[in-house]
């Protein structure tokens, strides 16, 4: 598995681990279609659905936000319809989920960029 990959898993998992310290449950992870992947689905304790985007770096120098990009985010909305209409649930919103990961020490900052609003 490429490098990339692999901090892309830590930091999922990394970040289910913060999402489940703040209460939510994680309903489902990596769910893919042929033109998009949600990373994680979690649930408030309202019922609401969360689809959260993680995105992992090494060096804090690099801002993972700024690689969200428009196709990204329409192939995303396309990815949360089909979710939506299997699953019968109606009230959601999107998050980013940021986690900077210093591989030296093994220690990570996260931050999460709520309820992102994409437009069509």
């Amino acid at each position: 598995m490429a490098k990339h990959n692999d901090l892309g898993k830590i930091g999922e998992d990394i970040a289910v681990d913060y999402l489940v310290g703040k209460g939510f449950e994680i309903v489902d992870r990596n769910f893919r279609k042929p033109y998009g992947e949600i990373d994680i689905v979690a649930r408030e304790t309202t019922g609401k659905l969360r689809f959260v985007e993680v995105k992992a770096v090494s060096h804090e120098t690099y801002r993972p936000e700024e690689h969200l990009h428009p196709w990204k985010l329409k192939r995303l909305a396309r990815v949360f319809q089909v979710y939506l209409v299997s699953h019968g649930t109606p009230d959601w919103q999107f998050d980013v989920v940021l986690v900077h990961v210093n591989e030296s020490t093994k220690e990570a900052k996260v931050k999460m960029i709520e309820n992102i609003v994409i437009g069509t």
